[in-house]
């Protein structure tokens, strides 16, 4: 007789979207920070005709945080993958890893991210003659849409990193909302007790 309280094949395919979810999240995490590492070395020339200035993501602390949260993110992420899938999450290390995971790889990529933002609105820096500070993204600056382009690029990308992770979260408590831990060998256990009294 069919056990109607579990569903397998449903499982299965909402852990397949969780895995895809996280593996999105990994890669775009990734390509943010190499995005923002690579927006350097910008020469930005000034409309007046005075001496050009180099302008790096390292000149903005938010940046470097942006650098670093992707790039600890990926590897939670990827820690989280593998706990999740070839540790089958049914020892002891991976039921404590995993949500400690899942819940710090989204916050240094949402706090990394809006900080991020926060600052790409006042992205300048000092005039070396002494005429205040000159915005980056200006305009009427030759040089500079290059290196703005790449920061807001890496910026939004970030972002979409850390929605995959939330839509990873939500697509795992969906999983668990059928019974068990959400990992194969734990759900299959608990369909064949759950089955076993209806013969």
């Amino acid at each position: 007789m069919p056990c109607d309280d579990c569903k397998p094949e449903s499982k299965g395919r909402l852990n397949a979207v969780n895995i895809a979810a996280r593996v999105a999240a990994m890669a775009l995490a990734v390509a943010s920070a190499a995005l923002m590492v690579t927006a350097s070395q910008c020469t930005v020339v000034l409309p007046n005709g005075a001496e050009a200035h180099t302008v790096t993501y390292s000149d903005f602390g938010p940046f470097v945080y942006l650098v670093v949260a992707n790039a600890l993110a990926a590897v939670m992420v990827g820690a989280a993958i593998f706990l999740s899938v070839w540790k089958k999450g049914s020892n002891k290390v991976s039921r404590v890893l995993v949500p400690l995971l899942d819940v710090a790889a989204p916050a240094l990529l949402y706090s990394s991210t809006g900080a991020a933002f926060a600052t790409s609105e006042y992205m300048s820096y000092c005039s070396p003659h002494g005429r205040g500070r000159i915005s980056v993204c200006d305009g009427t600056v030759r040089g500079s849409n290059n290196f703005c382009s790449q920061v807001h690029m890496a910026m939004y990308i970030s972002l979409a990193a850390a929605g995959a992770v939330s839509a990873a979260e939500l697509v795992k408590n969906l999983t668990l909302s059928f019974g068990g831990s959400g990992s194969d060998s734990d759900s299959d256990a608990g369909c064949e007790h759950g089955c076993h009294h209806k013969h």
